[in-house]
């Protein structure tokens, strides 16, 4: 497996495991709105496997491929969010924790089945081993990352989302407020802080320091647990 990857393969390699990464993300919030009694999403066309639904052009295209090209060491983008209706779930709070974990959750899951196709790949074909591993390690580290992200405490990140479910009404509502910045307050702590403490010379990146330490020691467990 010492060759390298021609331009399509690695492509593939990357573009397959990040495109269910985040569309299985995205369907594993409508699926669970549906459950707990809530069909936005479903009605909207949004409970779908079709990664064409769930991408949204500057988020998951344009910010990742302009970090790319600026030599980030640490991509970041989002999916067209899953819209859910509240006002739908007999216990609002409850069931939307519930919703927003499932996204991350579906990652972990997603996670756990690229770390368990590895020991699939010496049965294949040579020519095919060193795609498949390059897949399902990508596979392994975008879901990890993924999930990690979306479970920081920050709305409208997921984690943000059950950290308002699991506070009391007063400090919820605060925390709640900060969703209608959007993905704003993410950008300057992902994107502008590196950017500015790279033109003075000191890093500047704590979210991303966090993140990626995390993810890391998720995915030395996992491929622990899976005899990797």
């Amino acid at each position: 497996m010492d060759s390298e990857l021609s331009i399509i393969e690695s492509v593939v390699a990357f573009g397959v495991p990040t495109l269910l990464a985040i569309t299985l993300h995205e369907a594993a919030h409508a699926y669970a709105a549906n459950m707990l009694g809530d069909t936005t999403a479903k009605d909207l066309g949004r409970m779908s496997l079709n990664p064409i639904k769930h991408i949204d052009p500057i988020g998951t295209i344009a910010l990742p491929l302009m970090l790319k090209l600026a030599g980030s060491s640490f991509l970041f983008g989002w999916a067209k969010p899953v819209p859910v209706d509240q006002r739908r779930f007999q216990n609002p709070r409850r069931d939307m924790m519930w919703v927003a974990l499932a996204g991350p959750l579906m990652n972990l899951f997603l996670a756990m089945v690229s770390a368990r196709l590895f020991v699939t790949v010496n049965s294949l074909p040579p020519e095919f081993q060193k795609a498949a591993f390059e897949t399902f390690k990508n596979g392994l580290i975008i879901n990890i990352l993924l999930a990690v992200l979306n479970m920081l405490p920050i709305p409208p990140l997921d984690g943000g989302k059950v950290l308002i479910g699991l506070l009391p009404p007063g400090p919820a509502m605060r925390l709640a407020q900060v969703e209608k910045y959007g993905m704003l307050p993410l950008l300057v702590l992902m994107v502008a802080l590196p950017m500015l403490g790279n033109a003075i010379g000191v890093s500047l990146n704590p979210v991303g320091w966090v993140v990626v330490n995390i993810a890391d020691a998720i995915v030395q467990l996992i491929a622990r647990l899976s005899g990797l």
